[in-house]
């Protein structure tokens, strides 16, 4: 069965047995019960299946998610044909939070690269608890600073790297320490990487074949392996 042939996302409710009873990360620790209960009475769980959208760019922003498990694309659409990926969210990360403050829309949109179960959790129940509770404010905060400053990288590596210094970030980023239980290239395309790295498929196909030749990289199929990671972060800083 292709990828085009899973049906539309589904709504989980307790009587399922992908239904999760409890919200699993680090700033929903710091929550009271009562503040705990808030969020679980104001939560839909959803299930995705694989290429399937979580949230298109423009859309009404009315919550914000919370990805309980699998693995999503994070993008901003281009032209039509061109896109460029910001990121991979996995369990544990929000996807939305700038909504929460400043936005009505969502200014990007998110695929899913697997099923993926997330929380759709109203964002004015995210700003009142940030309002009430200090740590889970700062842990929200901390994670979305970070998010901002490796967004900042990559800006910097679009705008004065040639195309082998950006294709090798982008492979050093999806092999990173980050995904280590993840096997994320077989769910990637060769655009999805040209995306990542901001250059066009074609180029990323070509680099590809030349990172393979010079032993950097080791290509099966859809699987890229990095054989030298040293040598990659290399021609990465070379840019």
């Amino acid at each position: 069965m292709g990828d085009n042939c899973y049906p539309i996302m589904k709504t989980i409710t307790d009587s399922d047995k992908e239904f999760c009873c409890d919200i699993k990360a680090p700033c929903f620790a710091k929550l009271t019960a009562g503040e705990v209960e808030l969020v679980k009475t104001s939560r839909t769980q959803v299930l995705f299946r694989k290429g399937e959208t979580l949230v298109k760019q423009g859309a009404y922003a009315s919550y914000v998610l919370f990805i309980s498990n699998g693995l999503v694309k994070h993008y901003v659409e281009g032209d039509g044909i061109h896109n460029f990926n910001i990121r991979l969210l996995k369990s544990g990360d929000f996807l939305g939070l700038s909504t929460v403050f400043n936005r009505s829309i969502f200014n990007f949109s998110a695929q899913a690269l697997m099923e993926t179960s997330v929380y759709l959790i109203e964002k004015e129940v995210i700003a009142n608890l940030m309002k009430q509770n200090g740590e889970f404010a700062f842990q929200i905060t901390k994670r979305y600073c970070e998010q901002d400053a490796e967004l900042y990288d990559t800006i910097r590596s679009l705008i004065y790297k040639q195309m082998p210094g950006k294709l090798a970030d982008a492979l050093l980023y999806l092999s990173s320490e980050n995904f280590a239980n993840e096997d994320v290239f077989p769910l990637l395309s060769r655009k999805d990487i040209a995306d990542f790295a901001g250059i066009s498929t074609e180029s990323a196909v070509k680099l590809l074949k030349s990172f393979a030749r010079d032993g950097l990289i080791a290509l099966d199929e859809k699987e890229v392996t990095i054989l030298n990671r040293d040598m990659l972060a290399e021609v990465s800083r070379r840019g």
